[in-house]
């Protein structure tokens, strides 16, 4: 059996504030295999994100230990892509020079930049853009280019951190058939972070559903429905209620808890 490409064991993380430590991750378990998209779900504020920037190095552990592709991770590498909420496009770039950013800091000469761009466009379905700026784009069409931008260093393994919140809802899961066919076309692990139950669904091969904070795994839930999924199904919809019925104590504690501090 090939060994997982990512291995979380005993993660935690604590923030140090003026006041009492603030826990945002406590004793987090978990194993991702290559070429798997698996899903964080869980309530605002219950660490999900934070578990991400952990794996992408931008954060550093504050107890336990990550592994990716058999290193340890202690700062970002591009063995790891990272996509953001906003998607963080150079707006006095064009779309190709935003694409092959990464790339250019790499001292890859300027043509082959250009034919990478034009590689990773065609696989978002956007050659046509590759000389407009970002702001000429929807956006659904600069978050294609993100993960472009992300795919052009030829990670290992994607982190998505909720994409697609912005968009409105056809927008969205036409986002969400492109970023499946783009899974499947490439060799690329996806995690990515969700508090939408249907959208965690429609992607996931496995769902890690997490507590209120302090974040930590309440269960993993596997998606054993056809790609693409039908979200009109029944199987779809009994698997929907179930995890809202998972999800609605954690929902409850986290509301308490935003309450309380307030």
């Amino acid at each position: 059996m090939q060994p997982p490409l990512v291995t979380c064991k005993g993660v935690g993380k604590t923030w140090q504030t003026d006041g009492a430590p603030f826990v945002a991750l406590r004793d987090i378990d978990l194993n991702i295999a290559r070429r798997e998209f698996v899903v964080f779900l869980g309530p605002s504020g219950c660490g999900k994100s934070t578990l991400l920037y952990l794996i992408s190095g931008l954060e550093q552990v504050s107890s336990g230990r990550i592994v990716c592709g058999g290193a340890e991770v202690r700062e970002p590498g591009t063995d790891r892509g990272l996509v953001f909420q906003d998607a963080s496009l150079f707006p006095w770039l064009s779309v190709g020079e935003n694409i092959t950013f990464g790339l250019k800091m790499q001292h890859m000469p300027k043509e082959n930049r250009r034919r990478v761009a034009e590689e990773i466009l065609e696989r978002v379905g956007l050659s046509e853009a590759i000389d407009k700026r970002p702001d000429q784009l929807s956006g659904g069409m600069r978050q294609r280019v993100a993960v472009g931008r992300a795919l052009a260093l030829k990670p290992e393994i994607l982190l998505l951190d909720e994409p697609f919140a912005a968009l409105d809802v056809q927008t969205r899961a036409k986002m969400q058939d492109f970023l499946t066919q783009v899974w499947q076309q490439s060799n690329v692990s996806m995690v990515f972070v969700t508090h939408h139950i249907d959208e965690a669904i429609a992607l996931a091969d496995r769902i890690v559903v997490f507590t209120a904070r302090p974040g930590r795994i309440k269960t993993i839930i596997p998606v054993d429905l056809p790609r693409p999924r039908d979200t009109r199904s029944r199987a779809f919809h009994d698997l929907s209620v179930h995890l809202t019925d998972l999800m609605r104590d954690e929902v409850d504690r986290a509301f308490a808890e935003q309450e309380r501090v307030r």
